[in-house]
């Protein structure tokens, strides 16, 4: 049987003083290719052994991979494979467009003139080469924008709402920068924000922001209805894994 771990990369060393983010990058790795599959359980032991590691850093990874809403950690059944539905995305897009904007429009009353300038200053010098970083530094510069935005609010429960919802699109978003449906038009959606912050444009600022989610919003769900069918398509979807499973078991059970 194929080991998707084994193939993932070079085993790690396991006196490395980063063995801790490393295990992070690989099974991060894992689960946006899908080689670790939605739904599933994540055996500790096995990624232990597979790359070289000690639980400790695994632990550590997955623990970190859990608070930025990549895997799940339930009560006795240990670290598994967040689902991929649309179940819930719309509200929590919905929820995202009602803080951002709220966060832009305290933004235009309160915010210090220069830390509005930070704020522009911040989208300049990362825009020019903004489509053509990997998608991971997309996803953590597209969000270091947006939450650049809800601090300069002055209301410190924006940022936690809005940190609490990116964690739980996070995974879901990270699929997204990667599919041909990615829009490369967000560079000039930043534009628009920016440049309506600058000038404390309450209106425009707020309709760039709702169009900038809506447009996002509407690209993950085709991300994710392309990527369930790649799984479906595969022969490997949770449905397909537990029916393996139950009958693996089913069998192990009769031959004792």
């Amino acid at each position: 049987m194929d080991d998707p771990v084994a193939d993932a990369g070079a085993p790690l060393q396991k006196r490395s003083a980063d063995s801790s983010e490393r295990a992070y990058e690989t099974i991060r790795k894992l689960l946006v290719e899908f080689r670790l599959r939605p739904e599933e359980r994540i055996n500790e032991v096995q990624l232990s052994r597979t790359l070289g590691l000690s639980r400790t850093p695994i632990r550590e990874a997955l623990n970190r991979l859990a608070s930025e809403g990549f895997v799940e950690l339930s009560p006795n059944r240990g670290f598994h494979v967040r689902p991929l539905s649309t179940e819930g995305l719309l509200d929590l897009y919905e929820l995202r467009s009602i803080v951002e904007c709220a966060a832009f429009q305290l933004m235009c009353k309160r915010a210090d003139p220069e830390d509005l300038a930070d704020f522009g200053d911040f989208w300049a010098s990362v825009r020019d080469d903004y489509r053509d970083r990997d998608p991971d530094e997309i996803l953590e510069l597209d969000e270091t924008f947006h939450m650049m935005l809800a601090e300069l609010s002055g209301n410190q429960e924006i940022p936690k709402q809005l940190s609490a919802i990116n964690a739980r699109i996070r995974f879901i978003r990270r699929i997204q920068i990667e599919h041909v449906t990615h829009d490369t038009g967000q560079v000039l959606q930043h534009d628009a924000i920016v440049d309506a912050a600058m000038k404390r444009d309450v209106e425009a600022g707020t309709a760039a922001l709702r169009s900038h989610i809506e447009i996002t919003v509407s690209a993950t769900q085709q991300a994710m209805k392309d990527a369930l069918l790649k799984i479906y398509e595969s022969g490997t979807s949770p449905f397909q894994q537990r029916k393996k499973r139950a009958k693996r078991l089913n069998a192990e059970q009769h031959s004792k």
